[in-house]
């Protein structure tokens, strides 16, 4: 197997006593999109701005290419920051922008006109050069941040909650062209977000964060189906918590069944929510004193179920997981 491309050794960063990463090591291979999820003040942003030499580790290692990078000031390194903000030039026009970090690394002026070019065209800003930042839509704003990240050529593309600011169906629509433009490339990038949506559409791997830690990571569908505890199961998509004596079992919403007819084995309750949400129903239903979350896909006529009706809930034995915390 290769060395990963990035490697965090035991890598802890303090603010005064307060330790916003502490002890985390994870690898990031070449080539691959990975994700930072977390709530915010879990560590996240703080373990990227490490990674891109906005902050120094109080202990541990960073690795690019098998080199400890820790001396390295935030422009002597191979990779490229895309802010929240996108923190833009107002003053400069498209072009300029892009070109920015081009003419910041020395770049022969002949050399720098056909990339940027190059970087509209990869982001579909053609014929743009001339607008300033404030003649554009968020979006196309987010392109030409995008763009001016990419131009240098980094190793890995750091993005910090880069479509935070965009509308629900423009960030959702920006998300896939995000992805298939890492794949094209073939570029590593390392995204943080709080979105868990976001990080499932876009990421190879997520490391979910609590408290300047990894509470857990994987592939997406991995930590999703499986999740290594409560905080995670929680946190990553909702789900239904039932004690046991191991601890907890996880049963998402979508396994589980809903009957406005009383079946055999199935827990009585009364709706109390239900929502359309287009391709599915979101019921909340009031059992044994718990609130149970259930999602039913729209296929086929409608449950004659109303607010305050009764319902029967049930699961399959193998849709539940075993949480020990």
């Amino acid at each position: 197997m290769s060395a990963p491309l990035v490697r965090f050794e035991g890598v802890t960063k303090r603010f005064g006593e307060l330790a916003a990463v502490d002890d985390v090591s994870l690898d990031i291979a070449e080539g691959e999109f990975f994700a930072l999820l977390g709530p915010s003040g879990c560590g996240k942003t703080t373990l990227m701005r490490m990674l891109a030499g906005f902050e120094a580790p109080d202990e541990g290692r960073i690795l690019l290419n098998g080199e400890d990078i820790a001396g390295l000031p935030p422009h002597r390194r191979p990779s490229s920051m895309m802010f929240q903000s996108y923190a833009l030039f107002p003053h400069l026009d498209v072009e300029k922008n892009v070109a920015f970090g081009l003419v910041q690394q020395g770049w022969a002026r002949a050399a720098i006109g056909p990339r940027v070019e190059e970087m509209l065209s990869l982001v579909r800003l053609e014929g743009l050069n001339r607008r300033k930042p404030d003649q554009l839509s968020g979006g196309q704003r987010q392109r030409v941040a995008l763009a001016r990240a990419l131009a240098p050529g980094p190793k890995i593309l750091l993005l910090d909650e880069p479509l935070a600011a965009l509308d629900r169906k423009l960030r959702e629509d920006t998300q896939l062209e995000l992805r298939a433009l890492q794949r094209r490339l073939g570029l590593t990038f390392m995204i943080v977000t709080h979105d868990q949506d976001e990080a499932m559409v876009v990421a190879d791997r997520i490391a979910v964060m609590r408290v300047g830690g990894v509470a857990q990571m994987g592939p997406p569908r991995e930590v999703y189906e499986r999740p290594a505890s409560r905080y995670v199961a929680q946190f990553l998509g909702e789900a239904n918590l039932f004690p046991d004596d191991a601890g907890w079992r996880l049963v998402r919403p979508e396994k589980m069944a809903i009957s406005a007819a009383e079946v055999a084995g199935a827990t009585a309750g009364v709706v109390a929510e239900i929502a359309y949400l287009g391709d599915r129903t979101r019921y909340v239903v009031l059992a044994q004193g718990q609130k149970l979350l259930i999602s039913r896909a729209n296929v086929g006529p409608p449950l004659p179920l109303r607010l305050g009706d009764a319902a029967w809930v049930s699961h399959a034995p193998d849709a539940a997981v075993s949480l020990a915390s």
